[in-house]
């Protein structure tokens, strides 16, 4: 499955070059821009892209029928996006069971996100679960590790508010 999209690029990248030799400069162009475009969706799964956009316009069953899309996210898809996979389950599940949302947020940790902020918002949303369970001081740690992860203080005013919560607990 992901080893394909690098196999089908390989070999529009040699047929473009091909092109080029054969002075259809043109058709060579194209075939080693398709190839791009398989080595693209080899790092940037289009199932998590499309769940990411109806996830943006609040539509959470549209990002679930798009996540469930991908059957075996370990065979499809690359450890970041296995990561994402996850975060993205988690504020599915957040809306409805916050243990199904906790392991999600852990798996998520677990493989990785690549932006800080994504990071971030992981650690805040599985310490605002920890502190509906009651697990102080893991929600504790969590918030402070989001606090290093948010550089550009964007979820300043989210970890503000969590810190007022574990103060009522």
């Amino acid at each position: 499955p992901k080893i394909f999209k690098i196999i089908i690029s390989f070999l529009f990248l040699l047929f473009g070059v091909y092109q080029f030799t054969e002075d259809y400069i043109g058709n060579g162009i194209f075939y080693i821009l398709i190839s791009g475009l398989f080595i693209l969706l080899y790092f940037k799964n289009e199932f998590i892209f499309f769940s990411f956009l109806r996830l943006r316009k609040q539509d959470f069953s549209g990002t679930k029928k798009w996540l469930d899309r991908i059957k075996n996210p370990k065979k499809i898809l690359v450890k970041k996006q296995i990561g994402y996979y996850h975060y993205l389950y988690g504020i599915i599940e957040s809306q409805k069971n916050l243990t199904l949302a906790e392991k999600s947020f852990r798996k998520a940790l677990s493989f990785g996100l690549s932006m800080s902020t994504d990071l971030a918002m992981a650690k805040l949303s599985l310490a605002g679960i920890l502190i509906q369970k009651r697990r102080k001081r893991e929600a504790t740690i969590l918030i402070g590790e989001a606090k290093k992860s948010d550089k550009h203080n964007m979820l300043g005013e989210q970890i503000r508010l969590l810190k007022t919560q574990i103060k009522k607990i």
